[in-house]
């Protein structure tokens, strides 16, 4: 099962290929999408991205993470976040959001299973 490319971003909003859904955060990972709803885990952009945060896209079994820390870089990754990830034996990428897209969409090109976390404002 590949991972669906994100087909645009732009402020405060991204479209995944193949969801007719759009989202303002989203996660994506191999055969699916949905939308990232930070209070599910209290994530804010300080102390930023939690490992609860990634976990159901880690379990999706992705050999590569890609994080999106928004337009202005605003949501921080703390070191014992990306510690976590990489106990998990997945590599991870942190990326301002546009770029971050650039890099996720062009592991999909390659047949990477990646998975992303993105936030799409500030």
């Amino acid at each position: 099962m590949s991972s669906p490319e994100i087909a645009s971003l732009s402020w405060g909003h991204m479209k995944v290929k193949g969801c007719s859904t759009s989202y303002k955060d989203c996660k994506v990972w191999p055969g699916g999408s949905r939308a990232w709803d930070w209070r599910e885990t209290g994530t804010d952009h300080y102390p930023g991205v939690q490992p609860a945060d990634l976990e159901d896209v880690l379990k999706k079994g992705v050999q590569t993470l890609v994080i999106g820390r928004g337009m202005s870089e605003a949501l921080q990754v703390p070191p014992s976040t990306l510690d976590y990830v990489k106990k998990q034996g997945v590599d991870v990428r942190v990326f301002q959001t546009e770029q971050a897209v650039k890099e996720y969409n062009a592991l999909v090109e390659q047949g990477a299973k990646v998975g992303g976390v993105f936030h799409s404002t500030c």
